[in-house]
């Protein structure tokens, strides 16, 4: 029988040869023509550049972390082996896959914007095309590398051999290292985009009138740089960290209940998992089309999501009783495979109801963001205190659904349950991706097509492409929060398991304080995030502003912009802002743990969990819900562009943008690094007494 490792191999492989495939299609489509061409390359190489420098900054980060890594994990404990040399190893590979998925993902976006606005010129169906599949190389090339590189240290560390125990704990370095490059990439590129996006909105909106991807206005090729470092190479990290992080918080829990057995495919069922996600993913990849003369093109990217959900539900029944044994015990209590079955499923369902609930509370179809757009009559003030309600409000059923989620995972498997929920919600990631991408690649085809002045018709089809896009972009920020939320749980449960934590006594005054601050974090973060854009904003601001007053023509269309100066202010502000907030997220469980030990820090992270999830569910939804108020408006209802009402719409919006493409999203890293750092810290807090 061949081994289930290479049929996992070869699962991946499949993967990345599609990818491969769809990324040489793109390179072969029409390109436009020269100043179509001339834009996209503005754009890709404001984009390289800016990457350029966030990755020396990363590297640098890299040596210290895994030099620390090195120098303080190796405990006695575990004589024969070198637990900090083998970590940092992890680490570093991690890291390094991360920043490979997030770069790949990018390349392939800034190349395909522009053939999606040239195939956009045949029909909304051809544009859809160009930009779906773009998304999908991202979405194939990010999963295949994170569940490659977990089993391959896996086996490598058992060659070696290492026991499972030994092997799952300096696994966790590799989830550490995707993690923490996310952290930079989604807190940095997040303000990054939003600065650009904000400063290029309150002048060449507001201030002068002029539409959208206006080339007269400097800050519009920043602007969109800034999808691509923010919304694709930020939201790639994001989820490679997550898929890591939940299938090492998985292995870590399976090690206890299977490492007695030697049964290979028990201790790797997540890995499993997470390979027949990417089958059936491929599969409805095959599926999603839109027709030519289509209206709005929502419905193919929900097919996508909605039919892995369902072939994946399918295959779960019959791998999962053939990989896992019949009945196995968890810390003295006995669970039973079909219990994983239900903890998985109740993950994948999860997953896609917060997708949908997410579409409800985002999309201009519905009315949350209709009644936001009419709150705009009586101005920008009533507009986002609409905005501000619904965001809260949609917070309420996918927590419902996390919580009920976690319970179900929990009853009928335990802590190992609730992992493999986290697993489970993340068995669509590749679709997610996917869809995730599509929506800067669709933007920034709006831009070029009208930047290279072409026919209006263009633009209208690109604007549904968009409008679409808006929509997708608002669902995988739900699906990233949600599964950042239930990873983060695994990664609890594990922390508790590999600690030895039985119980947590909220009696404890300690505790309690644990709680207390773990739940000010999301808060202060998120102030240092907002506070980032503001600043940087205000930089991009004042640069525009001096060029239009400066630059002789340039109102009149005679003149030229100086693009790369709003390019390197929006960059330097970008990497300046980021350090902060990163000591905050990873130097808070060290220090925590060392000086209050394990059971305070556990009170850390569940008061941050607790609270970060729900302030990232209403700020990623309340930007959403402004964003597409104003393109409802923009559409042609309540008086469309240029009217009172959109003015106020695009004040909204420009307060939403660090919302729903800064703080909120960057709330993924803060609950699931601050986890992850606590689990690889264990064998470190087991043998160091804490001082107080």
């Amino acid at each position: 029988m061949i081994g289930i490792q290479y049929i996992i191999y070869v699962t991946c492989f499949l993967a990345l040869l599609i990818a491969l495939i769809n990324y040489f299609i793109i390179k072969r489509m029409d390109a436009g023509n020269a100043k179509m061409q001339e834009i996209s390359k503005y754009i890709a190489e404001g984009a390289r550049s800016f990457l350029k420098a966030e990755y020396k900054i990363m590297a640098i980060f890299i040596v210290i972390i895994a030099v620390l890594i090195f120098f303080f994990l190796d405990v006695k404990s575990t004589p024969n082996v070198n637990e900090g040399l083998f970590t940092a190893i992890s680490f570093v590979i991690g890291a390094v896959a991360s920043i490979i998925s997030g770069a790949i993902g990018m390349f392939v976006a800034t190349m395909a914007n522009v053939r999606t606005t040239a195939a956009s010129r045949k029909s909304i169906a051809d544009g859809f095309g160009v930009a779906f599949r773009g998304g999908s190389v991202l979405g194939l090339s990010l999963v295949s590398f994170a569940v490659m590189g977990i089993l391959t240290l896996y086996l490598v560390y058992g060659a070696l051999g290492f026991d499972v125990k030994t092997t799952v704990e300096v696994l966790t370095g590799f989830a550490l290292g995707g993690s923490m490059m996310a952290l930079f990439g989604r807190v940095g590129g997040g303000i990054y985009t939003k600065a650009a996006d904000v400063g290029a909105d309150l002048v060449g909106k507001v201030e002068k009138g002029i539409p959208e991807d206006d080339p007269r206005n400097p800050a519009v090729i920043a602007d969109n740089v800034g999808d691509n470092v923010g919304d694709i190479a930020g939201m790639g990290s994001d989820l490679f960290g997550s898929i890591a992080e939940s299938t090492c918080a998985a292995l870590v829990i399976g090690a206890v209940a299977f490492g007695m057995t030697g049964s290979l495919k028990a201790i790797l069922f997540p890995v499993i998992v997470s390979a027949i996600g990417i089958l059936a993913s491929i599969i409805m990849l095959f599926f999603v089309r839109a027709k030519k003369d289509a209206k709005n093109v929502e419905w193919p990217i929900k097919l996508a999501l909605i039919g892995s959900t369902v072939l994946m539900a399918i295959a779960l029944i019959f791998v999962t009783k053939w990989a896992l044994p019949a009945s196995f015990s968890l810390n003295d209590v006995t669970y039973t495979a079909n219990g994983v079955l239900y903890a998985l499923l109740s993950g994948l369902v999860s997953g896609l109801l917060i997708g949908l609930v997410t579409e409800y509370y985002t999309s201009s179809t519905y009315n949350p963001v209709k009644k936001t757009a009419d709150a705009s009559k009586t101005g920008p003030a009533t507009l986002i205190i609409q905005g501000l309600s619904v965001g809260y409000e949609s917070a309420v059923i996918p927590v419902i659904l996390l919580a009920a989620t976690a319970v179900i995972a929990f009853k009928f498997a335990g802590l190992y349950g609730v992992a493999m929920s986290a697993i489970g919600m993340l068995g669509t990631l590749v679709i997610a991706l996917t869809i995730d991408v599509y929506g800067p690649i669709s933007d920034n085809a709006g831009g070029i097509a009208e930047m290279s002045g072409l026919e209006k018709n263009v633009r209208k089809r690109t604007d549904v492409l968009d409008a679409a896009g808006n929509t997708t972009a608002a669902i995988g920020k739900g699906f990233a929060i949600g599964s950042a939320a239930l990873t983060a749980l695994a990664l609890f449960s594990a922390f508790v398991t590999a600690a030895g934590v039985k119980t947590v006594n909220l009696l404890d005054v300690k505790v309690i304080g644990g709680l207390m601050f773990g739940g000010m974090l999301p808060f202060i973060f998120s102030a240092l995030t907002m506070k980032s854009v503001g600043k940087a904003a205000q930089g991009i601001v004042m640069e525009v502003r001096r060029q239009f007053k400066e630059i002789k023509g340039l109102m009149s269309g005679k003149g030229k912009p100086d693009y790369d100066k709003c390019i390197a202010i929006s960059t330097k502000s970008a990497l300046r802002e980021m350090i902060l907030p990163g000591v905050i997220i990873i130097f808070t469980p060290v220090v925590v743990g060392l000086l209050f030990g394990v059971e305070v820090l556990a009170g850390v992270l569940a008061g941050s969990v607790v609270a970060g999830v729900v302030l990232a569910i209403s700020m990623a939804n309340s930007g959403g819900v402004w964003d597409n108020a104003k393109k409802y408006i923009e559409a042609g209802n309540l008086g469309g562009k240029g009217s009172d009402c959109h003015k106020a719409a695009v004040v909204g919006d420009t307060v939403g943008d660090p919302f729903k493409d800064t703080s909120g999203p960057s709330l993924n890293i803060l609950i699931k690094l601050m986890a992850i750092t606590s689990l690889v810290l264990v064998p470190l807090l087991l043998v160091v007494k804490p001082l107080f």
